[in-house]
């Protein structure tokens, strides 16, 4: 499998966290604990899960787009974006690790299975992108 190949994989993947993460609320059943905030935290909530969404879609678009010139990092511009997407992707594994309370998935199988395939997922994510960033130039 070639580095561009899984440049699209990943941005396929992005594209497909962007859209779930829209439906975040209604897919953890989040709305009644987020209908007890006060309303300018449900607000910044809200935004902040769209602009994760855009924020991830656009990392997705640009790498299908861009995906054979990420790979080859000949361009400085290219190596430039491939390592801070890296690096998001790198503090976001750590996050999974260090930031969540482990009583959320402990004893629970489905939650512990989703636990693990999102760090391996955002692990994934962030070691394709930094191949593509620091990988060794032929």
């Amino acid at each position: 499998m070639t580095l561009s190949s899984l440049l699209r994989i990943a941005a396929a993947a992005q594209l497909a966290i962007a859209l779930l993460n829209l439906f975040l609320v209604r897919l953890l059943d989040w709305k009644a604990d987020l209908d007890r905030l006060p309303l300018l935290l449900r607000e910044v909530f809200h935004v902040h899960c769209w602009f994760i969404s855009i924020t991830l879609a656009i990392f997705g678009l640009t790498t299908l787009r861009h995906a054979e010139a990420m790979a080859e990092s000949s361009n400085e511009a290219c190596r430039w974006l491939t390592a801070g997407i890296g690096i998001f992707w790198a503090i976001r594994t750590v996050l999974q690790v260090t930031y969540y309370s482990g009583s959320h998935w402990r004893g629970r199988p489905v939650r512990t299975a989703m636990h693990v395939a999102l760090l391996a997922t955002y692990g994934g994510l962030a070691l394709v992108y930094s191949l593509s960033a620091f990988g060794k130039r032929s």
